[in-house]
């Protein structure tokens, strides 16, 4: 899976929406996957998966949008704003074992928005796998997590 479908909806939709405010203005044509801004994103995104691994809290919670718009779903919660969020956080722990990834996808449409697909395994958790997307926007601080989804399914045979 090359480009999520999700994330190519909410980009014609916006386009759309877009367009609908502004029906004279020229459209440029939108660039997908620029090198200098996918090494960006998955420099922010390596800084997340990392202090997932080690607890880290504090980057655990910087990585989300201070929002009340941001939104988590977990394995067992559905998080709506950012304080739900770093709610759940503060009870982030080291995992042990460390959870892997594998088959990451990270895709950036324009300078300012981006996809990061992975699947996620752990020692401990045989014929299990993780999956885990979020949506990244490029805000004047940086980039930060705005909707994230985490699930837990038995391996696919």
């Amino acid at each position: 899976m090359k480009t999520p479908w999700l994330a190519a909806l909410i980009i014609v939709a916006c386009s759309e929406a877009l367009s609908a405010q502004q029906p004279n203005a020229p459209r440029a044509a939108m660039t997908v996957d620029v090198p200098d801004v996918v090494a960006e994103v998955k420099a922010a995104y390596d800084r997340y998966n990392d202090a997932v691994n080690a607890g880290n809290i504090a980057v655990l919670n910087s990585t989300f949008r201070d929002d009340p718009r941001t939104i988590r779903y977990g394995q067992a919660e559905n998080l709506y704003g950012y304080k739900e969020i770093a709610g759940f956080r503060a009870a982030a722990r080291p995992l042990d074992p460390p959870r892997t990834l594998s088959k990451t996808v990270i895709t950036t449409y324009g300078r300012d928005f981006a996809v990061a697909s992975t699947l996620t395994y752990r020692a401990n958790q045989r014929g299990k796998v993780g999956r885990q997307m979020q949506t990244w926007v490029r805000f004047p601080d940086g980039w930060h997590v705005v909707a994230a989804h985490v699930s837990t399914i038995d391996e696919p045979k």
